[in-house]
């Protein structure tokens, strides 16, 4: 079992997949900072002030200012702003993996195009084993007659 676990760990794809998730998660504190702290402000300035992060419903029947003092008091929320904070983070990293994914299929399909296999332009004499030109009737080494092209 061991030897299989060391197979599967040091396989390509095993070792991309932990590197893409390390770097996954770097880029989501990026974008929510982006979310929180400029894109969350601009839309609460369209918005007439509203701050998103307290926009909450509160289930005790108490009131409380913030979503923080609610949650310090033990109240029942359900936290919408938080919830339109998450849907925008996920959004943009869905947006941003779309582009990556895009970008990568299209660099394959170059490559794929780049990687076509040309048409052979020489073949084997049958007679002396050397190569001549795909076109040749007779080779020019040994002499033989190949017959027409090819």
């Amino acid at each position: 079992m061991w030897k299989e676990f060391k197979k599967f760990i040091s396989r390509g794809n095993v070792i991309d997949l932990a590197v893409g998730i390390i770097i996954g998660g770097a880029f989501q504190v990026i974008v929510r900072s982006l979310v929180d702290d400029i894109i969350m402000p601009i839309l609460g300035l369209f918005t007439g002030g509203i701050d998103f992060s307290n926009l909450y419903i509160n289930l005790s029947g108490g009131s409380y200012e913030t979503l923080a003092a609610a949650k310090a008091a033990g109240a029942a929320t359900i936290n919408i702003g938080l919830f339109i904070n998450a849907v925008i983070n996920f959004l943009i990293l869905a947006f941003v993996i779309f582009l990556i994914i895009r970008q990568i299929n299209k660099m394959r399909e170059r490559q794929k195009k780049e990687e076509a296999p040309a048409a052979p332009t020489t073949k084997t004499c049958p007679f002396c084993h050397t190569s001549i030109p795909i076109e040749a009737t007779r080779c020019p080494n040994c002499t033989s007659e190949l017959g027409k092209k090819g």
